[in-house]
């Protein structure tokens, strides 16, 4: 095993005389496979900048002065141990956290240049740009075709029923869920399989024309065979969406983005293309997550 330096925050730095740990060679070569045939990562213009950002609730600050840009047409995984912050922090790119009593979000965020916490900005229409996918598929207690024609219908985005159906088609299709439903689009979504209630939601988010798509632990609750058409929906939308997974499975985030951020205890400590990430990380304590040294 070649020497490697690990600089932390504190300046200190430990090579082989410090605890050696592998990187395991399945998340090396999954995260080596994540990149394009050139070896580099694909990774898009910035389209959400975070800078200084702290978030509290009540007298409790769950963030600490994260500063992060993410790109466009990218998947950006977080990762880091439960508590760590990494779902907060995609909260704060939706203005969610508007809705807790007592959460307060300093620092700035901004999406295109634009300041996503102004006041004169709605955050109904910051949520249609900025589309959520939560851990636990959730239908409305609707017909498979409501749940998605919901968002178009509220915001005025089409002006016939024809123009609504194709809406609906074509979001089920780029969810790759139109050929399991097309024949039962009046059936409740409700009553799909678990990995197809998630893709329904998918489906939902993106019939709405977002511009970014954040998903919180989207493949947790579901078996592993859902789990890879997820993740095989995440690549091809990630050609025309800004993606960001919050993720507990290093083998997950190895697999599906571009690039990664390592978040503990409220802190930003290590961000950057995924296969750096997971073959030679700069942090100690990057390398002991992944390596399964904590969590």
């Amino acid at each position: 095993m070649k020497q490697t330096i690990y600089r932390s925050q504190d300046g200190l730095e430990g090579g082989a005389s410090a605890p050696a740990a592998e990187v395991p060679a399945e998340l090396a070569a999954a995260a080596q496979a994540a990149t394009d045939p050139k070896g580099a990562a694909p990774v898009g213009p910035t389209k959400i900048s975070a800078r200084d950002v702290s978030v509290f609730y009540g007298e409790k600050q769950a963030l600490f002065d994260i500063s992060l840009d993410i790109p466009d047409k990218t998947v950006t995984s977080l990762i880091g141990p439960s508590g760590c912050g990494k779902s907060t922090f995609l909260r704060t790119m939706n203005r969610m956290n508007d809705t807790i009593a007592g959460a307060r979000v300093t620092g700035r965020i901004d999406m295109d240049g634009e300041d996503i916490n102004a006041r004169s900005l709605d955050p109904v229409l910051l949520r249609a740009r900025v589309g959520m996918v939560f851990q636990k598929p959730n239908p409305f207690p609707k017909s498979i075709f409501e749940n998605v024609a919901y968002g178009p219908r509220i915001h005025g985005l089409t002006r016939s029923k024809a123009e609504l159906a194709e809406v609906v088609e074509e979001s089920l299709r780029r969810a790759g869920l139109w050929e399991e439903v097309a024949d039962r689009l009046h059936s409740p979504g409700t009553g799909l399989s678990g990995g197809q209630q998630q893709r329904l939601v998918i489906a939902r988010a993106i019939a709405v024309n977002p511009e970014v798509i954040l998903m919180d632990e989207p493949c947790s609750a579901l078996d592993p065979i859902a789990t890879a058409k997820i993740e095989e929906l995440i690549d091809e939308l990630r050609e025309r969406y800004c993606i960001v997974i919050v993720t507990h499975s290093m083998a997950q985030a190895a697999r599906v983005s571009q690039r990664t951020a390592f978040f503990h205890m409220g802190r930003l400590i290590e961000t950057g293309d995924t296969e750096e990430i997971f073959t030679n990380p700069r942090e100690r304590r990057t390398l002991d997550y992944i390596t399964g040294r904590f969590g």
